[in-house]
């Protein structure tokens, strides 16, 4: 069977997230889904199937990191759907069965594809004792991001306290139960982005995800609700960089990126 790896919210190769990509006839046994994800060794690898026509949606799709199955995962949605469309599997949007309910992907006729998200419900919390200490800066205020997400949103004093983050982050995987974004306005608002973001999942195998949708779904409503606009930017900056576009509407948040297929090849273990 084939395998991609898929560099996605990213303009070109080897930027962005990179997502192990794998369209089979049907799941196999969780185990070797699992073992194929720690092969892979990147953030997270999907495994999709079509499904017969008149369900719910055309694709199931699930995601597993290095270490664990995920509920929920932009960048290797967008993968999925950029390799979808990229090797005739199926043209236009693309609807997936996951554990967080249908999620669409639409081509757009730029090149860019646009992710149909739930929005993440966003409750103010106090900010745990310790956590400072753990993610080395004083956290302005903290957000609980809910059951699909399953992160600790932090909001920081300003984008230079976010770029210079090096946590402990051993320490980190006590507060939730994936793990911390990390965000603070952008210094230049006139700049291509609106707020900037850095995430640590070391409960799931990832100390620092280079650019991840999930969050956004997060981001979204956080930042929108402070700058007062729908539609905004944001900047992950991992060592990788990538750009995400969101677009809140109530309940849904819409992610846009691109997306480069950097390897092709074939799967040999049965």
């Amino acid at each position: 069977m084939r395998i991609r790896i898929v560099d996605a919210f990213a303009e070109r190769a080897f930027a962005g997230n990179p997502a192990g990509v794998v369209l089979l006839d049907g799941f196999p046994d969780d185990g070797w889904m699992q073992n194929v994800a720690m092969e892979v060794n990147h953030a997270e690898t999907a495994f999709a199937h079509p499904l017969p026509e008149g369900a719910d949606a055309d694709w199931a799709l699930r995601w597993f990191t290095p270490v664990a199955e995920v509920a929920m995962c932009g960048h290797a949605t967008l993968a999925t759907a950029h390799v979808i469309g990229t090797t005739g599997a199926q043209a236009g949007p693309v609807r997936f069965a996951t554990r967080s309910g249908v999620l669409i992907a639409t081509p757009g006729t730029d090149g860019a594809i646009t992710l149909d998200f739930p929005t993440a419900p966003l409750t103010r919390v106090d900010t745990p004792a310790g956590v400072a200490d753990a993610l080395g800066a004083e956290p302005v205020a903290a957000f609980d991001t809910g059951p699909n997400v399953g992160d600790l949103l932090l909001e920081l004093a300003d984008e230079k306290t976010v770029l210079g983050l090096s946590p402990d982050l051993r320490a980190l995987g006590a507060y939730s139960a994936r793990g911390i974004i990390a965000t603070a306005r952008a210094a230049e608002p006139a700049e291509d982005y609106d707020y900037v973001s850095r995430c640590f999942f070391p409960n799931v195998g990832i100390d620092e995800d280079p650019v991840t949708g999930s969050a956004h779904t997060a981001l979204a409503p956080h930042w929108s609700a402070r700058l007062g606009r729908p539609d905004l930017t944001g900047l992950q900056a991992s060592r990788r960089t990538g750009f995400v576009r969101t677009s809140l509407r109530g309940d849904r948040t819409l992610l846009t990126g691109r997306a480069v297929t950097v390897i092709d090849g074939e799967l040999l273990t049965p």
